[in-house]
């Protein structure tokens, strides 16, 4: 896995994590009291790597018949 970029933004109470992959650019963000920080950036970084698991390989070269 490469480098996973961390943004948090506070607003009132809550705590937004935005995770970005360094290699690819997908996202993954989670949303959580402002009291549990290290939980908010655990669940974003979960997120995006379960949805970077979950994609497709690239289409392989050539025509399938």
């Amino acid at each position: 896995m490469s480098e996973i970029y961390l943004e948090l933004l506070r607003n009132g109470n809550f705590l937004k994590c935005t995770a970005i992959d360094a290699a690819t650019g997908e996202e993954a963000m989670a949303i959580g009291p402002l009291n549990d920080p290290e939980g908010v950036k655990r669940l974003a970084v979960q997120k995006l790597k379960n949805k970077l698991a979950a994609r497709k390989p690239p289409p392989k070269p050539g025509i399938t018949v």
